[in-house]
């Protein structure tokens, strides 16, 4: 059984950093580029980022472009969005997901997803 953990979020101050995990089991981790999503009350899960299976590469939505980083450790089979110069905007439920090989912002490409953590920024 696939299982995708999220932990990190939490309750921080506009300008703070936060940096959430995402650890997969049941599935072969370095296989899988992975993503992060978010979801505010009342609106569509959004894409935030992603990374490719090796970590070679990685995409990121505007809206966070230059204050978020993706990164990977298949070492330690763990995912990380490494959030910086937080806003009230950024304030959501953060999901990370799984997805075989290639790597997408398409929210629909995903095969795995996570509970969700949540992110709250005061402003």
């Amino acid at each position: 059984q696939v299982q995708l953990v999220e932990s990190g979020g939490g309750l921080v101050q506009a300008g703070d950093s936060l940096r959430l995990s995402c650890a997969p089991s049941g599935l072969t981790f370095s296989n899988y580029a992975m993503g992060w999503f978010r979801q505010a009350p009342g609106k569509e899960r959004e894409f935030v980022a992603a990374i490719s299976w090796r970590g070679g590469s990685t995409i990121y939505a505007e809206s966070v472009r230059g204050r978020f980083t993706i990164s990977r450790d298949n070492a330690k089979n763990t995912v990380y969005l490494q959030m910086n110069s937080l806003k009230a905007e950024d304030t959501a439920v953060y999901y990370c997901a799984a997805k075989y090989r290639v790597y997408s912002d398409n929210y629909y490409s995903y095969d795995y997803w996570g509970q969700g953590t949540q992110v709250t920024v005061s402003s």
